[in-house]
């Protein structure tokens, strides 16, 4: 096992596991494995120059992500372009090299994965999780309207109903609940999860290279073409994410949160 190499200023940490296997760690416990622009524009980077069979993406502590670092949106003036410019560029960069990269991805859920963080972990190929992990997405609690390419995602993941209670009701779910739903693949107990998600990265990584790229390929472009939107369709979509960030729910959801309130929802 190869000595980690720091990357985003330690916050995020790349070391090889198992032959032909990498290791992403996200390391940022003291925000929860809140994913701020470096630490997406690093993963983004690194993504675009490995070259090992099979990655492996997990975090440190008792959280694997908590989603977006909202806590940088201070300055009122700049709110609304903060929040957009954080989900719509390094998340979007980095969600899409993930998904991007030829060989298959795994995330080893070593704690919560809430927001972004799951949309993270959804993005990978297979997913593993230790039994007190939750499983959670906020937007609703938020005020925020999520991107429709992740919710695309999900309802791939873990079908339309799953979808709509995770995003309509916001509450977290817990290991064994997320794997009924099939956002999860496995659930082991947190002592066992580094060396079962070592072991799988091993295996797959042992395998034909030509077959993991060719068949990671093939499961992914039919599902990409049946999900194509017109023109029209998916600028209306965009545009509909958008101008949630110019609401005062979306900053009242944010300032809520934050303060650890329930909001006061004005609808506009």
């Amino acid at each position: 096992m190869s000595s980690a190499e720091a990357l985003a200023s330690g916050k995020l940490l790349l070391d090889e596991p198992a032959p032909g296997a990498a290791r992403l760690r996200i390391s940022n416990p003291v925000k929860r494995g809140a994913l701020d622009h470096e630490i997406l524009d690093e993963l983004a980077a690194v993504l675009g120059r490995l070259d090992a069979r099979c990655v492996l993406l997990t975090g440190d502590g008792p959280v694997f992500s908590a989603g977006y670092d909202i806590g940088t949106f201070e300055d009122p003036g700049q709110f609304a372009e903060e929040a957009e410019r954080l989900v719509a560029h390094p998340f979007h960069s980095a969600i899409e090299a993930l998904e991007a990269y030829p060989y298959p991805t795994i995330a080893a859920l070593n704690g919560h994965a809430i927001g972004g963080g799951l949309e993270l972990a959804v993005t990978c190929d297979i997913r593993v999780a230790a039994r007190d992990v939750k499983l959670g997405m906020p937007p609703a609690k938020l005020g925020l309207v999520y991107s429709h390419t992740g919710l695309r995602k999900f309802v791939d993941v873990c079908g339309v109903a799953n979808t709509n209670e995770l995003f309509y009701v916001g509450r977290n779910v817990d290991a064994d609940r997320a794997l009924g739903m099939g956002l999860v693949n496995a659930v082991v107990e947190p002592e066992g999860l580094e060396e079962a998600a070592m072991a799988m990265a091993g295996e797959v990584a042992a395998n034909a290279p030509l077959s993991l790229a060719g068949n990671k390929e093939a499961i992914r472009t039919p599902r990409a073409h049946a999900a194509a939107l017109p023109d029209e369709v998916e600028r209306h979509l965009v545009e509909l994410r958008e101008s949630c960030f110019r609401t005062e729910d979306f900053r009242e959801g944010v300032r809520a949160f934050g303060e650890k309130r329930a909001p006061e929802w004005k609808g506009r």
